[in-house]
């Protein structure tokens, strides 16, 4: 039986990963647990249950959690606990479910242990894809958990590398898929938050709105599957069944369809190499009706062809693009910017960011500084 440790588990994959080992204890017993804060959520989860290790990296929620949790409990405090997760001996698989760029060390330091990684944070490979592919040669493993990747992943199954034509990645379009740039304007944060398809986390969900998660993952799946930037093209397809799609070079099109259902993804990164029956749901296509496609809008939608430059430049600017989305939507989310000031600041951190190559971990901290510095500049341009 694997023994599993479950990173950013009080946040949308985390919650769903335990869900999926709630239905389906048979996959693998929870090893450790690590969260930002949420004392609450993450007692709850340590009591039912019963990891050897719990991490939080906010001090004062760990004061509220120390005295509660269960007998034989390990508690580690601060920005390292997650780390100190991902690399515990005795864990065999770590669900990296962290938001955003913090998501990073933990996965060098489970690779560098050997572990294998469920991935569902697409900003550590977009921002340290060098040391990503150092890390591996310890023998760790990636498997994709964001439905997307999981499934060229899956398709891939199908036909060899040297065989792939080209990569589809499929998009919902978000909550203004239909907006006009006028409409598109005024819309808010809380607009943002309402997808039509998908239950996530706020930041992915509002990146979603923008794009820019698809733009992330454009990135993404260059550095996973050693395919370059010009065979990897977007489709919008609201319905999110299809959830991406391999073109092979004899013109045959393998796509992966189910439900817009986390778990099922998660369920099958936890039994990888091995399918196993998963209690999620089957797809009904009869139910599921018309499946529509449609290329994006780059002109209302920018951070497409950001994207591409910053893959194309695939030094400093992949760092630049992920970091000054993440200060851009932090503002957004408060109110202080608009829904196209997001983009602007990422074109301005990308132009005005200076070329260097990254070698160290403190080279993309730097650059990281450097780009939300930036952000911050062209935000303050704009109020």
């Amino acid at each position: 039986m694997k023994t599993i440790a479950v990173l950013g588990s009080t946040g949308s994959i985390g919650r769903q990963t335990l869900d999926v080992l709630r239905a389906h204890p048979e996959l693998g017993r929870v090893g450790a647990l690590a969260a930002h804060g949420n004392a609450e959520l993450l007692l709850a989860q340590a009591r039912e249950f019963h990891p050897a290790f719990v991490g939080i990296a906010d001090e004062a929620a760990a004061a509220a959690l120390r005295p509660y949790l269960p007998a034989g409990t390990r508690l580690a405090v601060g920005n390292e606990a997650a780390s100190e997760a991902a690399a515990l001996p005795e864990v065999d698989t770590v669900v990296n479910g962290v938001s955003g760029f913090a998501g990073t060390e933990p996965l060098l330091a489970a690779l560098a242990a050997g572990k294998t990684v469920a991935l569902a944070n697409k900003e550590s490979i977009v921002c340290a894809h060098k040391l990503v592919d150092e890390a591996l040669r310890h023998g760790g493993r990636i498997v994709p958990v964001d439905s997307e990747q999981s499934a060229i992943f899956q398709c891939l199954s199908g036909g060899s590398y040297g065989e792939v034509a080209r990569l589809w990645l499929t998009a919902s379009g978000g909550p203004f898929r239909t907006f006009s740039k006028e409409q598109l304007r005024t819309v808010t944060a809380a607009d943002a938050l309402r997808h039509p398809t998908w239950n996530m986390g706020a930041k992915i969900t509002i990146d979603s709105a923008t794009l820019f998660n698809k733009g992330l993952e454009i990135m993404e799946a260059s550095y996973l599957f050693g395919i370059d930037g010009a065979r990897i093209s977007v489709l919008v397809h609201p319905e999110s069944i299809v959830h991406s799609m391999v073109e092979f070079c004899d013109a045959s099109v393998l796509a992966q369809l189910s439900r817009p259902d986390m778990r099922l993804a998660i369920h099958y990164a936890l039994t990888w190499p091995e399918r196993a029956p998963s209690t999620f749901g089957a797809l009904n296509l009869a139910e599921a009706g018309r499946l529509t496609f449609e290329a994006p809008d780059e002109e209302r939608f920018p951070s497409i062809p950001l994207a591409y430059a910053a893959l194309q430049e695939g030094e400093l600017l992949p760092i630049a693009y992920n970091a000054a989305n993440e200060a851009a939507v932090a503002r957004f989310r408060a109110g202080e910017i608009g829904f196209f000031d997001v983009f602007r600041t990422v074109e301005y951190a990308m132009a005005h960011m200076p070329h260097g190559t990254i070698r160290t971990f403190a080279d993309i901290l730097e650059t990281d500084r450097e780009a939300r510095s930036l952000a911050e500049k062209a935000m303050e341009k704009k109020s």
